[in-house]
């Protein structure tokens, strides 16, 4: 668990996997444990076990006898998943590590099916006529970006302590900012966020949210970006900077 997880009170990350899988956390969560995947190999590889468990728990087209939804249903409270062992943890990294294959641990994969079975019966999620196959269960492109095998990052640093990191992935094509306790902007300005090609040219890729905890996916393609800069620009944005530059990130440092 790294410092910036204890600060949003997630004693125990990595146990969201599971539901983060199926898509059961509110969005502040799914935002932050995306963020957290940045980090973590190991919850990665897990999300990606589960998401398979789920889809092929989707197919089924026979519920279940009803012995065994008591059984699943009456097993829930007391069953979570583990958080994966590791010791990559906090470590300041720029280029992330390949993903590790391991085992998922046996009661990850109960919850995954007893949260499916619960979906089921409730009727949320319709079975479908065997010639017919679920939509699959795919990640947003931001989180794509965050947790792509290319990907790497750059972090600057305030004095009043805030910082911001941008993380890009050149087979994505697509760049995705993360700023931590960081001072709105001036009232009646914007911060605006920028590509910068190899020509020193600046492409508008957004405004940033109103929020000093933010993740934000940068419009057009990084595939090429050089840097990204960050301007103060009148409310609503403006075509081209008009002020410096207030940070500037290195992607080719």
């Amino acid at each position: 668990m790294t410092d910036h997880d204890d600060a949003y009170g997630w004693n125990d990350v990595h146990a969201l996997s599971g539901a983060y899988a199926i898509d059961a956390l509110d969005d502040d969560e799914r935002t932050r444990f995306a963020e957290h995947l940045l980090r973590c190999p190991d919850c990665r590889d897990e999300v990606s076990s589960l998401r398979e468990a789920a889809a092929a728990l989707a197919v089924q087209s026979a519920m279940p006898a009803p012995h065994v939804r008591d059984r699943v249903l009456s097993g829930i409270a007391s069953i979570r998943p583990l958080p994966p062992l590791t010791d990559t943890e906090g470590a300041e990294v720029t280029l992330l590590a390949p993903r590790r294959h391991r085992r998922v641990p046996w009661s990850t994969l109960v919850l995954a099916a007893a949260v499916a079975l619960l979906v089921a019966v409730g009727g949320v999620l319709w079975l479908r006529p065997s010639d017919e196959r679920p939509a699959p269960l795919t990640a947003t492109t931001t989180e794509r970006v965050l947790a792509a095998e290319d990907a790497t990052r750059v972090t600057q640093r305030f004095e009043d302590g805030s910082r911001a990191t941008v993380v890009v992935s050149r087979s994505e094509g697509r760049a995705v900012i993360l700023t931590e306790d960081m001072q709105l902007a001036p009232a009646g300005s914007d911060y605006q966020l920028w590509l910068v090609d190899a020509d020193d040219r600046m492409e508008p890729a957004g405004l940033m949210p109103d929020d000093p905890d933010a993740t934000m996916l940068l419009h057009g393609d990084a595939s090429q970006a050089t840097g990204i800069g960050v301007t103060v620009e009148p409310d609503g944005g403006s075509p081209q900077p008009t002020t410096t530059p207030i940070v500037m990130f290195d992607l080719e440092a």
